[in-house]
Parts: C-alpha cells; sequence; structure tokens
C-alpha cells in the first residue's frame, strides 16, 4: 500500500472500533493558536487547569521527536436521555453537564486511540505514536480544526456539521507523513447566542473565553465561591451546557452510538441532599466512574448546598445545620451557612444565631454574617424576632 491507501484504510477502520470522525493535519506550528494563547495569558483568562507552557501548547515538534502529521478523532455523546427523572419538591436534584454523563470519555477516547495505533504499527514499520485527550499538551480544538474535524464556534467548542458540538477530542502525532484534510469553513456566521446567554459573561467574544468566570470552572474549583456566582450556578454539580443548548448547529442533534456513554440519571441528576453526607467511599463507588468526579466530592458538595438554596427548599435546612454544626471543613459550613439564610426561616436564622457564637473559623463567621443579612428588615426573607 502506498501512503494514500494507508490513510484510506484508517479511516475505514476507525469506523470499525467506534470513531465517529477521522482527520489528518499537518505538524507545524499552530500560530494563531499560539497568539491567542498568549494573549488569553496576558489578560489572565487561564483557568489554571491546562499545560502552562504554550509553547509545548502549539509546538509539536517540542513534545515529539520529528513529528509527520497529527490524527484528530472525534466521538459523539448523547444530548439527551432515553430515561430521565423529575426534581420535585423534598427531592430536588442537581445536574452533572453531558459530557460527564457516562464512563470518563478520556478512557474511552484512549481506548479508541490505542487501537488505532496498534493497527497502524501493523501497517507501517518503524511508526511512532504520542497520544493525548484533553490534559495533553496539544489544544484539542487547534488540531481538529485543522484536520477538518469541524470549525471553532464562537462557544469555542468544535462545532460538526454531523454531530454539532457534542463532540469529544483526542489526537496522536506520528512520523508517518499522511496527506492532511482541509479545513472546515466557519458556520457561525453573524449568530451570537452563545456570547449572549452565557450566564456569566464567560464568552468575552466569539471564540473568546474568559475560563476565570466560565461556570463550567468555577464548578470545578474547591474554594468558597465568589458571591456573584452563587445566584448564577442554579442546579448545576458540575460543568455547564448553555453555550451548547443554544446553539442552532445543536438543535435536534443526539446520538447514542456508544453505549459506555449512556447516562444513569441517578448519577447524572442526583439527589441534592444525599449528596452533603455521602463518605469518600460511596462517593468514589457511586461517582468515580464519570468525569465529573476527578476534583472529588468537596465542590460536588458544595455546590449541592448552593443548588438546595436555589431550589429554596425548606425540606434541606435540618440536613444543612447539620452541615453548619458538624463538618470540619469551613468551605462546606459556610455555604450551608449561606444557604441557610438564602432559604430562610425560624428553625434557620436560630441555627445561624447559635453558629455565630460558637464558631471560630473567620471564613465561616463570614459567611455566617452573610446569612443573617438575609434576615434583615427589608431583605428577602426577614422575619419578626
Amino acid at each position: 500500500m502506498d501512503i494514500n491507501e494507508i490513510k484510506q484504510d484508517i479511516i475505514e477502520y476507525s469506523k470499525t472500533i467506534g470513531i465517529d470522525k477521522i482527520g489528518f493535519a499537518a505538524p507545524s506550528t499552530f500560530e494563531e493558536m499560539k497568539i491567542r494563547l498568549y494573549r488569553q495569558q496576558e489578560l489572565q483568562y487561564q483557568s489554571g487547569f491546562e499545560e502552562k507552557d504554550i509553547e509545548k501548547r502549539t509546538e509539536p515538534s517540542l513534545i515529539f521527536e520529528k513529528p509527520k502529521s497529527i490524527i484528530s478523532i472525534a466521538l459523539t455523546y448523547p444530548s439527551k436521555m432515553r430515561t430521565t427523572v423529575v426534581s420535585k419538591k423534598g427531592q430536588r436534584r442537581g445536574i452533572f453537564c453531558r459530557a460527564s454523563w457516562g464512563t470518563d470519555y478520556h478512557s474511552i477516547l484512549r481506548d479508541r486511540l490505542k487501537k488505532l495505533e496498534e493497527y497502524i504499527a501493523k501497517k507501517v514499520s518503524g511508526a511512532r505514536f504520542k497520544s493525548m485527550v484533553d490534559t495533553g499538551e496539544l489544544v484539542d480544538r487547534a488540531v481538529a480544526e485543522r484536520a477538518g474535524i469541524g470549525w471553532s464556534g464562537k462557544n469555542c467548542s468544535i462545532i460538526t456539521p454531523e454531530f454539532g458540538s457534542y463532540v469529544y477530542l483526542g489526537e496522536m502525532i506520528t512520523n508517518i507523513p499522511f496527506e492532511p484534510d482541509s479545513p472546515m469553513e466557519d458556520r457561525c456566521g453573524s449568530c451570537n447566542k452563545c456570547v449572549e446567554v452565557c450566564p456569566t459573561g464567560a464568552l468575552v467574544q466569539g471564540g473568546q473565553l474568559d475560563a476565570q468566570k466560565c461556570i463550567a470552572f468555577v464548578t470545578q474549583t474547591k474554594g468558597f465561591l465568589a458571591d456573584g456566582f452563587r445566584d448564577k450556578l442554579g442546579n448545576r454539580l458540575y460543568g455547564c451546557d448553555t453555550c451548547q443548548t443554544v446553539c442552532p448547529e445543536n438543535k435536534g442533534k443526539d446520538f447514542h452510538f456508544h453505549t459506555e456513554m449512556e447516562p444513569d440519571p441517578e448519577i447524572a441528576k442526583p439527589l441534592l441532599k444525599p449528596l452533603l453526607t455521602i463518605s469518600n467511599r460511596d462517593f468514589k463507588e457511586k461517582f468515580g466512574y464519570v468525569s465529573g468526579s476527578w476534583r472529588g466530592k468537596k465542590p460536588i458538595q458544595r455546590n449541592a448546598i448552593i443548588a438546595l438554596a436555589h431550589y429554596k427548599d425548606e425540606t434541606a435546612i435540618p440536613d444543612l445545620i447539620m452541615v453548619l454544626k458538624e463538618d470540619q471543613r469551613p468551605v462546606l459550613r459556610g455555604t450551608a451557612a449561606w444557604a441557610l439564610g438564602k432559604i430562610g426561616g425560624h428553625e434557620a436564622f436560630t441555627a445561624l444565631s447559635a453558629a455565630l457564637e460558637a464558631e471560630k473559623d473567620a471564613d465561616v463567621l463570614a459567611e455566617i454574617g452573610k446569612g443573617l443579612e438575609f434576615f434583615k428588615d427589608g431583605s428577602e426573607n426577614s422575619i419578626s424576632i
């Protein structure tokens, strides 16, 4: 086989192992992305989770000896649950974003890339590879864009004509000189819906994201949530889908090609109150296989408390009082104090007043103060004492 026949053979094989789209790109420097990343760094828009060395993120030759091409892959994931559960009074539920439904996508894509490597190695003697998914040095989106997988949308996601932006991305650098595919024309046009509806204004403009403001990032932090984000969080436990759900390119897009991506409704939309006291072991057993568990249970529990406040769930007051009194973590105690004030009622006020006398941590005391502010005359939960 010549190189073009091998490329076509790889494309055909990829379909048999559950790769929904595949493209080939040149391994030259990602000049435009480099400019964007340095500008993002200058504006302090990075999340801090990404590879810090911008040169490595945009220069394939720095992370792979004599690269000749990059193979980009995409797998589509469901946008709707086949069976669902309902959040109702007394049994309120939170939600994980779609990218955290089913088995952790890192595992799924690494499996596909490994199979692809093994197949190519049998075809090409001396073939070398470096594969990565999300946490690697290269910017998945930049590779996918160059490889013709889709165009880079204003929501900072790759948008494919077939699957919309509901795709996971991975890539493989290799020393095989495959013919590169052509990038796709941008189809966002004048549409600006994602920028306009972003809950926190994190999409500064089309294609530019301030990750520090992005709800998807905020849900993964471990400290106290800034006041301005709390009312924006809603019932989100991990991630945010708003900029995807409003995208016209995603209308009617819902694919169920991969059984391991199918969500368990009780995991994707879990009851909130049980999360407040879940043990480390139970959390790992129940949620450990989804990507949204990677930061541990603390951010999920904090977000669950905020979600209960969002619902003004009075049935959660005893649970929140227990957290305020007994939890060893200041972030959880303090957030519970704020939530009690937000929900309101005499029982919450009494608990906060008692905690004000007993609490020693300065940060928690500040949150208790915020909670008590809700009870002052003229505030939303003002009561007669």
